[in-house]
């Protein structure tokens, strides 16, 4: 993939380096724990729910305003910033000539080291990347690229750039309602609908992330020989089946939450091919089978 000496985003917090104290929202943190814990166990009325929402409150305004972290212009975060840039002009481009009514709001991306705070709980590197609707951010700690090239044999510039133009297409869906009827189910309490439209917005989000490629290369030419090779491997490598049998598991179909590894690689190709943004939503009008 072409992107060193590119341009960068200006939308990335470095907070590698920061005490877990200070990631996790500093003090803040135990105070809203120990409060939340006193109104759950002993019971609370008004005045004690709302002293649980100043903790809650408290946690969060001390992990908005704790500084960058030490970080360092490595190679892991050169590449991210070029990365996020590129998503920024494409999906910006796209909203104005796809989505009538609409602008893009560009998202933050935090890189961080083995936890963190968000205004969607803690994160843990364990986890993964992922994308928190609640402050529109996303997470990641760059050591979870090596994971992917050592743990999941997904190795290549293409396959993390894939990663992140994942995560990028859940705030993209975001910003659409696409995760509407998805956060609806997940409230209804039946598991197994919850898990079929979780299925639905991840290979929607692998279908955005395809739409990013085909114009990120059309526009910027960033792909080289064996760059589609490698996000599609990655797709594979992630499925919940391949994971499951990684992980010593029976493959059970009614707990998949991200799809098949056959079902990403499907879904990021069609979205490589179509480059059509508006083409993703014949996810939710398929039958669960057909996907």
């Amino acid at each position: 993939m072409r992107w060193r000496g590119r341009e960068r985003s200006s939308n990335v917090e470095d907070r590698r380096g920061m005490s877990p104290k200070m990631a996790m929202g500093g003090g803040g943190g135990i105070l809203a724990i120990i409060v939340v814990l006193i109104v759950k166990f002993m019971g609370g009325g008004a005045g004690m729910q709302q002293l649980a929402g100043n903790a809650a409150r408290n946690l969060q305004d001390r992990a908005a305003q704790a500084p960058a972290g030490e970080g360092i212009d490595d190679d892991n975060r050169e590449f991210v910033e070029v990365v996020l840039r590129d998503t920024e002009t494409i999906w910006t481009k796209l909203f104005d000539e796809q989505i009538e009514g609409a602008s893009y709001q560009e998202p933050r991306l935090e890189l961080f080291t083995g936890q963190t705070q968000t205004a969607c709980g803690p994160g843990q590197a364990a986890m993964g990347p992922f994308y928190c609707p609640a402050d529109k951010k996303i997470y990641i700690d760059p050591t979870f690229f090596d994971d992917l090239a050592q743990r999941h044999n997904a190795e290549g510039d293409f396959a993390q750039a894939y990663v992140i133009a994942h995560e990028v297409a859940h705030h993209v869906q975001n910003l659409l309602a696409f995760n509407r009827p998805v956060n609806e189910a997940r409230a209804s309490g039946d598991k197994l609908l919850s898990n079929q439209m979780s299925v639905r917005l991840e290979l929607q989000a692998d279908f955005l992330a395809g739409v990013w490629a085909h114009h990120a290369h059309r526009e910027y030419g960033i792909l080289e020989d064996g760059d589609m090779e490698e996000a599609i491997n990655a797709a594979n490598q992630i499925g919940d089946d391949a994971l499951m049998e990684a992980a010593g598991r029976r493959v059970d179909v009614h707990s998949f939450t991200h799809g098949s590894s056959a079902q990403r690689v499907r879904w990021f190709k069609r979205g490589l091919l179509s480059g059509n943004l508006g083409d993703c939503q014949q996810l939710f009008s398929l039958s669960f089978d057909r996907l």
